[in-house]
């Protein structure tokens, strides 16, 4: 199993306690989630319509403020685990540190698989892959740097999966470029990760071959339903968004006084160096507080945003002893 946040079993097993008595911090999922809506029985009990999952990917273009193709999957990872089937075997080059199910996914499918540091070297890669805003440190890239990569690899892939916060840094707009893939997750933002719902935009061939690849029901009835209603309300988005900043201040000031250094983040988690990433994460879970650790930076710790009162209450306890 590879590393990942989200590990609450393993949690539970170190420190006891029950599901319910945790705060999971130690994914980027908003712990403030959109209002789950009344799912009518049909949507649970017959399949979904073709107009049904067309209706949501008008939802997401709205969303994402684009008219490019695009299909709906049950979450981001779905479309990563069909990228090896894109185009023939070749050379992928993925700009790391990031989320590390690429590379795994890439090699097992016998993709020649490199990680580099700066964006000028991916130049030359069959598939090309930039996480923005990145995970776990949170680095952002220029628009236009990353189109003028376009003429330079195969394939460039965009996840966008934490940008729902920040739709500046977007290239939705632009999806409908040859060779541009760009993989959105909904239930980050959304806080609703469990619906297990996600989006590519691309190309018209691209999204025909991953549609062709995940049939002709890729969501559920309900995904459909409530992805529908929450990419429309773009009130609640936008409140959600200066939130979610606001709330980046203050954990930034809570880790301040707790001598940590901030790395980087995006509005859904924070990246601190803590010196001993593992103390603190004992510290924490000792009070049952789940954070995310990485045995390759033994002195860098993620958090996600707590949620309610009582989540900053006890997280203040604990970080003030």
């Amino acid at each position: 199993m590879r590393e990942h946040g989200g590990n609450l079993d393993v949690a539970q097993q170190r420190f006891g306690g029950a599901g319910e008595d945790w705060i999971d911090l130690s994914t980027g999922i908003n712990r403030v989630p959109y209002p789950l809506v009344d799912v009518e029985p049909r949507q649970w009990n017959a399949l979904p319509s073709r107009s049904e999952i067309e209706s949501l990917h008008a939802a997401a273009r709205q969303a994402y403020a684009t008219d490019a193709p695009i299909v709906a999957m049950g979450g981001a990872q779905a479309a990563i685990q069909l990228l090896p089937r894109l185009a023939p075997w070749g050379q992928a080059c993925i700009l790391a540190p990031t989320y590390n199910e690429y590379a795994a996914v890439l090699s097992v499918a016998g993709w020649d698989v490199s990680e580099v540091s700066d964006l000028a070297a991916l130049a030359g890669a069959d598939i090309a892959v930039v996480v923005n805003p990145n995970n776990p440190d949170g680095r952002r890239h220029d628009r236009n740097e990353l189109l003028a990569l376009l003429p330079r690899v195969g394939r460039l892939v965009i996840d966008e999966s934490f940008a729902d916060a920040v739709p500046d840094i977007s290239l939705a707009s632009e999806a409908g470029r040859p060779g541009l893939l760009i993989l959105r997750s909904f239930g980050k933002f959304y806080g609703l990760a469990g619906l297990r719902l996600g989006f590519a935009l691309g190309c018209e061939p691209d999204i025909v071959a991953l549609a062709a690849m995940t049939g002709p029901w890729p969501v559920s009835g309900a995904a459909i339903a409530i992805g529908r209603r929450a990419m429309l309300d773009h009130d609640w988005a936008k409140a959600t968004a200066a939130r979610l900043e606001d709330d980046c201040v203050r954990l930034d000031a809570e880790a301040r006084v707790q001598g940590w250094t901030l790395v980087g983040g995006t509005p859904l988690f924070r990246l601190y160096d803590v010196g001993d990433a593992l103390a603190a994460q004992e510290k924490l879970a000792r009070a049952q507080i789940w954070s995310r650790v990485f045995q390759q930076k033994p002195g860098w710790l993620r958090l996600g945003l707590p949620g309610s009162e009582t989540e900053w209450s006890r997280l203040s306890a604990v970080l003030s002893v």
